[in-house]
Formats: structure tokens, sequence, C-alpha cells
């Protein structure tokens, strides 16, 4: 079967390539899934450069959540069947025409949603989701988030327009403005507007900012501060712009505010199978309600990896870069 394997960490453009590896058959508890897509996620890429928390044995293949068919089940798999659409994350390997998993982690891919929306369903949603309960946002109350074009944060928003939350959504692009608004999120300021900062401020009404998600870092975190209320909270989510971040010793003392960091991977593990089966449920809920937009950009082959990598770190896109098999 064909895999995008790398043998070396480097530029995803470079280092990832075309591979063929025996069709693997399940074990006990295990399911083998024939991919139909899967996304380039911001850690994907990470690993792959070998700056990620873990990194894998080489030649390793990427992929770590997608959408797919039961080709075939191990002993004992009693929760899904062959034929079944189903998506999961935390996976490895899932860049390849079959990949397995444990037939615990598969969720049902319900008709009313696409494999487009399928394939990102859990990951960075959950995250997102997993983001906002540790923040404790309550309805009413106010959310600032950077990168608010990417996937978590577009997934966000969405959310916190379900439970009542208001964001105010921090883009570089003033184009990216009207994008969001495409998707219904509003509260949108760019940074390429020299008053965005007074404008973030005016959309709350007077009402304090209590909680900020920065996933950019640089200075870009220091402004994010700079905005919140007394006592409020700034999760670091991500350095999507590099570097370390700038904070005002002043803002964080004097609005005795807290600076809490977010792991997904590590708060997944602590999560316990209730509270896990409760957001998935509410996620899959949103899709199929169309309340959960996550387009995609643009999709490419198996025999495509370096141009699809290549084409995930572009900055601007409207939506994930996706495999299909």
């Amino acid at each position: 079967m064909r895999v995008i394997e790398y043998k070396s960490f480097g530029n995803p453009g470079e280092v990832l390539q075309l591979g063929e590896r025996p069709v693997p058959n399940p074990g006990p508890g295990q399911i083998r899934v024939k991919l139909t897509m899967s996304p380039i996620h911001n850690h994907d890429l990470w690993t792959i450069r070998g700056e990620y928390g873990v990194k894998p044995e080489l030649p390793a293949v990427g992929g770590t959540e997608a959408a797919g068919i039961v080709d075939a089940v191990g002993e004992g798999v009693e929760n899904v069947k062959v034929g079944q659409r189903v998506m999961a994350a935390s996976l490895t390997e899932a860049w390849a025409e079959y990949f397995l998993m444990p037939a615990a982690r598969a969720v049902p891919l319900p008709d009313s949603v696409s494999d487009e929306v399928g394939c990102q369903l859990i990951a960075m949603p959950i995250s997102a989701m997993m983001a906002l309960e540790d923040l404790g946002a309550k309805e009413g109350e106010w959310i600032i988030q950077n990168a608010a074009t990417g996937a978590v944060g577009k997934t966000i928003s969405m959310i916190c327009k379900s439970r009542g939350i208001n964001v105010v959504n921090v883009v570089r692009r003033e184009s990216a403005v009207e994008e969001l608004a495409a998707l219904g999120i509003t509260n949108a300021v760019s940074t390429s507007d020299a008053d965005w900062m007074k404008k973030a401020k005016a959309l709350t009404g007077g009402a304090p900012i209590l909680y900020a998600i920065d996933s950019v870092g640089g200075k870009e975190t220091g402004k994010l501060m700079s905005l919140l209320g007394e006592g409020g909270t700034l999760m670091i989510f991500g350095t999507m712009g590099g570097g370390n971040m700038e904070i005002s010793s002043g803002d964080l003392i004097f609005k005795q505010a807290k600076v809490v960091g977010f792991w997904g991977a590590k708060r997944g593990g602590k999560t316990n199978a209730k509270d896990y089966v409760r957001m998935i449920t509410e996620l899959v809920t949103l899709a199929a309600q169309g309340k959960l937009n996550l387009p995609v950009e643009e999709v490419f082959g198996l025999t495509e990896a370096g141009l699809a990598a290549d084409a995930s770190a572009k900055p601007g896109r409207k939506g994930k870069i996706v495999f299909k098999a």
C-alpha cells in the first residue's frame, strides 16, 4: 500500500515522500481503516520537523487524524462493523491507504457529516473545547483570541456562539474579517489596522475581557495581555509566530492576571471517557446541524506530499489542507 513517510526530520516539503508498506492486519481490539481523508495539522508539521513534544522512530509515517471506512476488524471488536464510516484522532501513521487503530477510539461518522468535516472534527475541535472548559468561560462573558482564522480559532468561535459566549477575533488581514463573516463569525478586528486594540475594546461595550487565547506568541502575547481585564486569564495555546512571549510585568502584576499553558495531548490523557464522549457528541451534533463549519482549502493525493506540506505552510489559507486516498 502507499504511505507518506519521512526518513529524517526536517522541512516537511522536502523530507516527506511516497513510500510502500504491506497492508497491516488488525490484532485483538484493533480495526483496519481504509482512508478517505486526513488533514495536515500544525502538530503534524512540527513532528516532521522534529520540534514537537514527542519524536517517532524513523522512518515514520505521518498523520494523526482521519476519516475512513472500516475495512477489517480484529478479535473481540464489537463496537464497529466492516463498511462503517468512522473518524478518529490521536492516531499514528494515518497518511496511508490503510491504517490500524484501537476500535475503542473509533467514532461513528453519520451520513449528515461529510468526509471533509469528519476528518478534522476531533483533534482541533476537541482541543478547542477542552481549552474553553479549562478557562471556565460562561454565557455572556468575553474572550479574545488571535489566529482566529485557524482551525482552532474558528472552532472556538463557533462553539462559543452555540454556548452564548462572546469572542473578539483577532486576525492579521482585513480580508480575513470578511472570510470569518462568511462563516457567521463576527466581532473580528485586523492587526493591519493601527487602531485595532482600541476597536477590540469597543466591541465589548465596556464589559471586561476575562479570558485570552494566544496561538501566535512573541509581541502578540503581550497585546492580548494588555487587553485583559483585572483578574483575567491568558492561555498559551501555540506559538505560530515563533520566538519567546513578550509580556509586560506591569500588566501581569497590577491586573493580577494569570498565565496558563495548554497542550491538547496532555489534557486529553487526563480526560475521562464520560467527558470525552460528551464533548464528541456536542461536536458531532453541531456539525450535523451545520453550526460547525470546518472548511477545506485544497485536497491532495498521497503522491503529492511535498506539495501538500508546502501548501499547508502558506499563510492566508481559508481552510485545511487534506490528503485523499
